[in-house]
């Protein structure tokens, strides 16, 4: 999410602000900013959340599609907004279920805040196989699990997560409290094991968990840690000098999009002021860099007054197709094994895509916008995360969806104050039209 340690970067990111404005009265086809990239336009979104005491400091963040084998056409979207909670919607963007985060354990801790999430099919659990919500619990450095089951009449999620779950990074509540917490997640289920995991990055450091999921007695599931790798923090250059992102003091380069590819068990993590990395979804072997963000070795230089980091020059060194924050990770997965990497570039508020191909090295395969349908149902600005069902969805998406974050929904909300509420939502996006404008 672009926080605001990201908008402090305001200066590296001025012509993706720029763009912005001018791409939201576009029509879908072409990008009339002339960047090349094909524009494509949502087709419902969920109504605002608002992150202010009267939204119940609800912040759209990262969205998961749920298919109902039994009836496609009743399949679920489940999204968490921070400390608003998760939320359920159905294919038309109109919400099923509200679930709030957990309470604070003490007046002065931190409450329940919910990060990301993702899906497992076929969870083993005591009481039988089950469809599960993963939720990353910042608030409280904790996964929380929820078993899914759309016959509930009260709702079709259900948390079934051990008390006992202990915190992923921290040792005590003092340090959750510092919120150095679970951040971006990611599922998997190993194919030679069918052992199933959760990975986990760290918010303001580089670390990640891998956690394996684990069923209790009574039907709840808790989890266990594996092992953890660290993410450089620091670069060497071609010139030979040593860059590091600017950010607040004592902070270090974030991931927070992170997905698995089943075919490869290749972890894709997006480390948000640098690029995307691809490496083993065990946290063993080497790390790849497969992309550089665009503002990748631009010194930059803190100022406490302004709380802004203040660019140097540009020394060429970083990429052409991201501009950071990078941030939601999806696939999009072709029964033979084909499809796509899908990496929400923040900055410029556009999508590029990879080829999944690990032996051509993850080759950039283009990328679009999505831009304003009418003038209530606006373009996606500073996309947080994404999740793609390359799948039939019924009648409403028959060659499947994409679900994505709008970080900033118009028409403004005016707050009281003379300015505007902070809202954010999810925008559906029909995925065959995804499909038909960038030739995927």
């Amino acid at each position: 999410m672009r926080t605001p340690r990201t908008a402090r970067r305001v200066a590296l990111l001025a012509s993706g602000t720029a763009l912005t404005t001018f791409l939201a009265a576009s029509p879908a086809g072409a990008d009339a900013s002339g960047s090349g990239l094909q524009v494509v336009t949502a087709t419902s979104e969920s109504a605002a959340l608002y992150d202010d005491e009267a939204g119940g400091n609800s912040d759209a963040d990262d969205p998961a599609i749920w298919r109902n084998p039994a009836d496609p056409g009743r399949s679920l979207v489940v999204a968490t907004a921070k400390e608003g909670g998760l939320r359920v919607y159905d294919l038309d963007a109109r919400l099923v279920q509200s679930l709030p985060a957990p309470k604070p354990p003490a007046e002065d801790d931190a409450p329940g805040r919910y990060n990301n999430v993702d899906l497992v099919t076929g969870l083993r659990t005591s009481t039988g196989r089950a469809d599960v919500a993963v939720v990353s619990d910042r608030g409280n450095d904790r996964l929380r699990i929820y078993r899914i089951d759309p016959s509930r009449p009260d709702g079709p999620l259900t948390d079934i997560t051990d008390p006992a779950a202990a915190p992923v990074f921290s040792a005590d509540q003092a340090e959750i409290n510092d919120q150095r917490t679970a951040y971006g997640l990611a599922t998997w289920t190993d194919k030679a094991s069918g052992r199933t995991y959760a990975l986990a990055s760290r918010r303001e450091r580089t670390g990640l968990a891998l956690l394996e999921l684990l069923p209790t007695a009574d039907g709840k599931v808790g989890y266990r840690k594996i092992r953890t790798l660290d993410l450089p923090a620091s670069f060497r250059l071609p010139d030979g000098t040593t860059w590091s992102p600017c950010g607040e003091p004592g902070e270090l380069p974030q991931v927070e999009g992170m997905v698995v590819d089943p075919a490869t068990g290749s972890l894709y993590a997006g480390q948000e002021d640098v690029g995307i990395w691809r490496l083993r979804a065990d946290l063993t072997g080497k790390p790849v860099l497969v992309d550089k963000v665009r503002e990748y070795g631009i010194p930059g230089t803190y100022d406490e007054e302004t709380e802004e980091c203040t660019p140097g020059a540009d020394p060429g060194y970083g990429g052409t197709r991201l501009s950071a924050d990078v941030e939601g990770l999806t696939l999009y997965q072709e029964s033979d094994g084909d499809g796509y990497l899908l990496a929400s570039s923040q900055g410029d508020n556009s999508f590029a895509l990879y080829d999944r191909e690990v032996s051509e090295g993850n080759e950039y395969e283009g990328g679009f916008r999505i831009g304003a349908a009418t003038d209530t149902l606006d373009s996606v600005e500073e996309c947080d995360g994404a999740a793609i069902m390359n799948a039939p969805l019924g009648t409403r998406y028959p060659r499947g969806l994409l679900v994505v974050q709008d970080g900033h929904e118009t028409p403004g909300v005016p707050d009281g104050e003379g300015g505007t509420r902070t809202a954010t939502g999810f925008k559906f996006v029909d995925l065959g039209a995804v499909v038909d404008a960038t030739d995927m």
